[in-house]
């Protein structure tokens, strides 16, 4: 958006109005000992040299458009087919808020609703809603929806969980009198089921792949936490690994939520993301968000509906099931558009592509003298290693050499110590990870 400047004749009677004489009287509050006294030098630069200025300044970042990236972690670097962009810019999409006049809305409508099909064809449910904002309120809205249809107090969640994930959820229900209890992980890197009972619980939120990216034992928590009268909640970060994994109603999920940031959204320094949420048919009015539905016009021709929303901007308040306001159309547009145009098997060839990128990186890892994975157990597209010494020199000496390395897991995770979260997608070469390899080869050198 170009700045246009304010005319003399504008600012004179913009100061008439506000009684004043000068721009300098609006900062009286202000004391002068503190307030900013001369003239800036600005220098008077025309619209294509103040381009060229900030453009040289951008490029003093790193990004991983140019820098190779093997930072997961909730947020992953996947290849996002030009024609998204195109598609999703066009003004009745970009500039659209929410369907509230549904007459009018035709073709939003029909894409939240294709996009609902599609969520339900990724996980296997019955219903999806429209979408929430991320990954992270998805999951919290998820235990406040396990509470209303168990009626039961005490939410279990997986210690494995994305440690924003937790932080969230506690936030939404420590004012509720919710009881919110961690399930630790075994010597597998699993959920270690045996130490924490499972009776008076609502659900058990469980990530998988967890966030140190082992593959959990899904089949086995379900049984657990249905036997005991409470819902599974199946949650995750990284969306591709659907296109790989047995969907979450192959594990009789109850509420599957999610981040969908990876369908065709960049990192954007951590978002925006789209919060994905779905559940049996038999829970649905219990869903917060919104539903789109398919109908008929007075004529019988095919009309898109609001079926649903049990939101307090649609029915009274005490009888909503959230107070999410609004959705991510757009982000949710944005991941219809992309698994349209991936398709079934081009989305599982990206699967397959970052599961074998990732045990390719793990295995070169291993021979480097001092780190070794945290878990011997199958991963997906993240691996955490341990590191004879601090991550962050080793990061500090990968970003020396271009090279943006992994999440240190000690500041969420103290007992792994020095350990490192790395993360490999289908846009990381084999060249790159070879490199990455070879400079945690140097680094260790230097540290003997």
């Amino acid at each position: 958006m170009r700045y246009f400047p304010l005319s003399p004749d504008d600012r004179r009677e913009m100061l008439t109005t506000l009684g004043i004489s000068d721009s300098k009287d609006l900062f009286a509050d202000i004391p002068p000992a503190i307030r900013f006294q001369g003239e800036f030098q600005i220098p008077a630069l025309s619209e294509p040299e103040v381009t060229r200025r900030l453009e040289g300044l951008a490029d003093k970042n790193v990004n991983t458009k140019s820098t190779p990236s093997f930072l997961g972690g909730g947020i992953y670097q996947h290849y996002i087919p030009a024609a998204i962009k195109h598609l999703v810019i066009r003004s009745e999409f970009y500039t659209a808020y929410t369907p509230y006049q549904a007459e009018v809305s035709q073709g939003t409508l029909q894409a939240i609703f294709e996009y609902q099909t599609m969520i339900c064809l990724l996980t296997g449910m019955d219903v999806t809603n429209a979408s929430m904002y991320d990954g992270a309120t998805a999951v919290a809205e998820a235990a406040l929806m396990a509470r209303a249809v168990t009626g039961k107090g005490r939410i279990l969640v997986a210690r494995s969980l994305h440690p924003q994930y937790r932080a969230v959820l506690r936030t939404y229900l420590h004012l509720l009198g919710l009881e919110v209890v961690e399930v630790p992980w075994n010597e597998k890197g699993q959920l270690d089921l045996a130490a924490t009972p499972a009776e008076g619980a609502a659900c058990l939120i469980l990530q998988n792949p967890n966030f140190l990216g082992v593959v959990e034992e899904c089949t086995t928590a379900s049984h657990w936490i249905h036997a005991a009268g409470g819902l599974l909640v199946y949650a995750f970060a990284e969306a591709t690994s659907l296109g790989l994994f047995p969907s979450p109603a192959s594990f009789d999920a109850d509420i599957v939520a999610g981040e969908g940031q990876s369908l065709g959204m960049p990192p954007s320094l951590g978002g925006p993301g789209l919060g994905v949420f779905a559940a049996k048919e038999k829970y649905v009015r219990r869903m917060p968000g919104r539903l789109i539905g398919e109908a008929q016009d007075i004529d019988g021709k095919r009309a898109f509906v609001m079926v649903l929303a049990t939101r307090e901007q649609h029915i009274r308040r005490e009888k909503a099931t959230s107070n999410i306001c609004s959705n991510q159309a757009l982000c949710a547009l944005t991941a219809l558009i992309y698994l349209s145009l991936m398709g079934e098997e081009g989305f599982r060839q990206v699967a397959e592509q970052c599961f074998h990128k990732a045990h390719y990186l793990a295995d070169r890892l291993e021979k480097v003298a001092g780190v070794k994975p945290v878990f011997q157990t199958p991963f997906f597209n993240e691996v955490a290693v341990v590191l004879p010494s601090d991550p962050n020199r080793l990061n500090d000496a990968l970003l020396q050499k271009g090279i943006l390395g992994g999440i240190p897991l000690g500041r969420d995770y103290p007992e792994l110590g020095n350990a490192m979260l790395l993360a490999a997608t289908e846009v990381n070469s084999k060249g790159e990870i070879d490199t990455l390899v070879q400079a945690v080869a140097e680094w260790r050198g230097g540290q003997r």
